[in-house]
């Protein structure tokens, strides 16, 4: 490569990670459309402790008479509650901690209370023949795998908002047999022994599931209707055990201030490693802009990523990481320089000595980082998965990104050592 065609490439770079930055910060309306671009910044899904929401953690103990494998019935209660929530806060957080405890993380809340009465006490749903509350019940939440709101064009042409039930392999049976023995009549649906519906069956419903309709005119009337059946669907008793409100201005100004951090920060990260390594601190800088806007992508497409100061705090120190391997292949270049290379095969010989080093610090960072996401919970797995993709990010971007940088300076600079901060004593000869 020859001066001309590096110095055009620097200029792409340039161009490329300005693009890059715009692409990740930038947010504006797209002319022509409604479609409004937020930048991977701002597209990043923030937990409590920065946006503020509601922590729920609940103690599940086995239904009395109950027959079943509880770790069964237990993820089918964490998936109903999931659908539940999710239904009108789509970046809600159910899981399963220490055997029988469900934790639920409800960020950006305006009305906590509506969630601790929806989960905290769960309904007693039950499909019955008879409009009677003494009336045996033909088969009951357990038998319900998923509701949700829905729609359905009627013979007029129009369309109903109602909700969709979809029952498992037993409960599709019963509902079967329900309705062929209620043609022409009704079903009712009682809620902790109240009625809460009588839909009129016009024929025998099969394939596990249906569509109920009437008394709904919005999707909001859908919604509401659907989130009360699902109240009733857990397969295990729930106990509120611990709750907790964060603020969101709270998490607000934490972000903020984390971010100000963030930034002081690599200001002087960009001026230690230039002042120390010239123009190899100058590549350094460059490959680390590379890696912030390669963790912004890949924070805000990796569904699992939910971030939090613990987070924050992971990748903050894969930073870290990322100037160090840097250190360790600048030292060794210094130290190959110093016993009498020249400057190419410095470069060359420095990184070959380096690899092994850098390749053994982070791939020790990585397992731990796994067995933290596998074991930990809550803010550990926070902390475990940033700082996963960013010690990975971060061992592209210095064994990658910076030496192909260097390399590509090169030929702008072949001969002068000093703009590489590169020295050697006077009485070391320069081996050929």
């Amino acid at each position: 490569m020859n001066k001309p065609t590096a110095i055009k490439r620097f200029i792409f770079i340039i161009i490329f990670l300005i693009l890059g930055a715009v692409i990740a910060f930038a947010q504006f309306d797209i002319p022509g459309t409604h479609y409004t671009y937020n930048g991977f910044a701002n597209s990043i899904k923030l937990g409590l402790d920065l946006e503020g929401g509601v922590l729920a953690v609940y103690e599940a103990s086995s239904i009395e008479g109950e027959e079943g494998d509880f770790n069964q019935q237990l993820e089918a209660t964490r998936q109903r509650i999931s659908n539940l929530i999710t239904a009108e806060y789509n970046e809600a957080v159910i899981s399963i901690q220490q055997g029988n405890r469900i934790r639920v993380e409800v960020p950006d809340v305006s009305d906590p209370a509506e969630i601790f009465d929806l989960i905290g006490e769960p309904a007693n749903l039950e499909f019955k023949s008879e409009n009677s509350a003494d009336a045996e019940a033909v088969l009951t939440g357990q038998n319900i795998q998923n509701v949700y709101a829905d729609y359905q064009q009627t013979s007029s042409g129009t369309y109903e908002y109602g909700v969709t039930i979809e029952f498992d392999q037993e409960g599709a049976q019963l509902f079967y047999d329900l309705t062929e023995q209620q043609v022409g009549s009704s079903i009712y649906i009682f809620i902790n022994g109240q009625l809460f519906s009588q839909p009129t069956v016009n024929e025998a419903i099969s394939g596990g599931t249906t569509f109920i309709s009437g008394s709904m005119d919005t999707l909001a009337d859908a919604e509401d209707f659907a989130l009360q059946i699902l109240s009733g669907t857990f397969s295990v008793n729930l106990t509120l055990i611990e709750n907790t409100v964060v603020s969101a201005t709270l998490g607000e100004n934490a972000l903020t201030y984390t971010l100000i951090a963030g930034a002081v920060a690599m200001v002087l990260i960009f001026a230690f490693m230039i002042w120390r390594y010239r123009m190899m601190g100058v590549m350094a800088s460059l490959a680390l802009c590379f890696y912030v806007i390669l963790m912004l992508f890949f924070l805000q497409a990796i569904p699992i990523v939910q971030l939090t100061l613990a987070g924050l705090a992971g990748i903050i120190l894969s930073i870290g990481m990322a100037i160090d391997g840097n250190i360790v292949m600048f030292e060794r270049i210094k130290e190959e320089y110093a016993s009498g290379k020249r400057i190419g095969p410095s470069i060359q010989a420095g990184y070959k000595k380096a690899l092994v080093a850098i390749l053994d610090s982070n791939i020790t960072t990585i397992v731990v980082s796994i067995v933290l996401w596998l074991l930990g919970t809550g803010s550990i797995q926070g902390f475990a998965i940033t700082l996963l993709i960013g010690v990975v990010l971060s061992m592209f971007t210095s064994l990658i990104v910076t030496r192909g940088l260097l390399n590509m300076y090169y030929p702008i600079n072949s001969t002068k050592a000093a703009r590489y901060s590169l020295k050697r004593e006077e009485n070391v000869v320069e081996l050929a």
